[in-house]
């Protein structure tokens, strides 16, 4: 089995900054993998656990620097990694990045079972490109998944959380998960898997290599935009109120009277 994991590099700051086109200053900002990217790692490893044969491609779209973090899921346990990089990739939106993974993964990943993403990106939250590459690839997908297991050569049992609860889900692979917080935690680096990750080379693909034209890539590929960026105002803390219910009921009450909702 072969399984594609596609990761995300974030600024690991809440100090984020703007550049004038809406789009994220990533330069001098320490970053990390994106934590429900590490449950999507997580995941794969888990299916590999179970079945020894399996091997985990990890793939990120971003800049030179972003070998970083294939690096260090190959120290948690991945086999390959492959960063596409390129100038041009600058300012994609959803949609021209999901194009460029998937267009990547059908030019340079080979045959695959099963493409792993995590739901939610920090910096973001669109939790859009997991989908659109199920759609450029024409496949399955099956999103908000806490667990993922195979159970065939060719299909799989996915635990997906819903408004109500949790669900059972079956899919035919191949296919796409994209996986939220799940009920178990990411592993960490060994010492084994991070002397693995300083000898593998990661190549490194740009937009020709992969085969893509610059009017569907970064910001002329993308067909929308940041129309405005902002921090939510910080909510003051609430106060606590206690006593019986009859004593909280007017205490209620004296507050909203206080506040013009009440006369």
């Amino acid at each position: 089995m072969k399984i594609i994991v596609c990761i995300k590099q974030v600024p690991d700051t809440a100090d984020i900054r703007w550049t004038e086109n809406n789009t994220m200053v990533r330069e001098g900002v320490e970053s990390i993998i994106n934590p429900f990217d590490e449950y999507a790692i997580e995941t794969a490893l888990r299916i590999k656990d179970e079945n020894p044969e399996t091997t985990i491609t990890v793939l990120t779209m971003g800049p030179p620097q972003a070998e970083e973090i294939l690096k260090r899921a190959i120290a948690m346990g991945c086999d390959e990694g492959i960063l596409v990089t390129d100038r041009k990739f600058a300012g994609a939106d959803t949609q021209a990045t999901s194009r460029t993974l998937a267009t990547t993964i059908k030019e340079k990943a080979g045959d695959f079972d099963l493409i792993i993403c995590g739901q939610f990106a920090i910096d973001g939250d669109t939790a859009q490109t997991g989908p659109s590459i199920a759609q450029h690839l024409d496949l399955p997908q099956v999103t908000y998944a806490k667990e993922a297991l195979l159970i065939h050569q060719n299909k799989i049992l996915v635990t997906k959380e819903t408004e109500y609860g949790t669900e059972k889900i079956k899919m035919q692979l191949p296919g796409l998960i994209c996986t939220i917080k799940c009920d178990y935690n990411p592993r960490k680096s060994t010492i084994v898997g991070s002397m693995k990750a300083q000898d593998t080379i990661i190549p490194h693909y740009s937009m020709e290599d992969v085969g893509l034209s610059p009017d569907s890539v970064g910001i002329k590929g993308s067909p929308t935009y940041v129309s405005k960026a902002f921090r939510p105002a910080q909510r003051e803390a609430g106060e606590k109120i206690e006593g019986t219910a009859d004593e909280i009921a007017v205490l209620l009450a004296d507050s909203l009277k206080d506040l013009g909702v009440l006369k």
